[in-house]
């Protein structure tokens, strides 16, 4: 049997979020009204009737601390405003992205120009920007030329970024990792 207490009017332990009214397990709780004033430590029964009382829930905010605080207030609406918050919080939040820029060895000057925009471009997006060059047929007698090229585009972008990995290869390949300073 997965969930012991799954017989007994239990939810699944996963499934427990915020507590609400009867599922609240504590004998007192520091009580909040619903206009933010402090009520003080109440038995759980005294905190129902005046949320009842009220036309409200008890919701459980703060379930770690001694007692637990609740808050008279309207459930629906706190969840809503929860997954408001939530859903702010991820558009707002933006993964540190890796974006590349592929060169090779014998790039001109005006190519390496345009790519060198781009990776401004990526950096000051506040990107991860991965430097590589590609090696093809003879050029790998050569890979001497692409360390070089590597380290002057290190120092050309020293202003906007900071190595994060050092010039590397891998097989045909030379890699190179910037981070954006801050």
């Amino acid at each position: 049997m997965p969930y012991p207490n799954r017989g007994r009017g239990f939810p699944p332990p996963q499934k427990i979020g915020t507590r609400v009214n009867q599922m609240i397990r504590a004998a007192q709780v520091r009580l909040i009204d619903s206009d933010g004033a402090q009520l003080g430590i109440k038995g759980i029964n005294e905190a129902l009737a005046a949320a009842r009382q009220k036309g409200l829930d008890l919701v459980e905010v703060a379930p770690k601390a001694n007692p637990p605080v609740c808050k008279i207030l309207d459930f629906s609406k706190f969840k809503y405003e929860q997954d408001k918050k939530q859903r702010e919080a991820r558009k707002n939040q933006k993964a540190g992205l890796l974006k590349e820029v592929r060169l090779s060895p014998v790039i001109g000057v005006h190519d390496l120009d345009v790519k060198l925009k781009h990776a401004e471009e990526f950096l000051k997006a506040h990107d991860k920007v991965r430097v590589t060059v590609v090696f093809r047929g003879r050029q790998m007698q050569h890979q001497d030329i692409g360390l070089k090229l590597l380290k002057s585009i290190e120092e050309r972008l020293s202003a906007l970024a900071s190595v994060e990995q050092a010039p590397a290869s891998e097989r045909n390949r030379m890699m190179m990792t910037l981070v954006p300073k801050h």
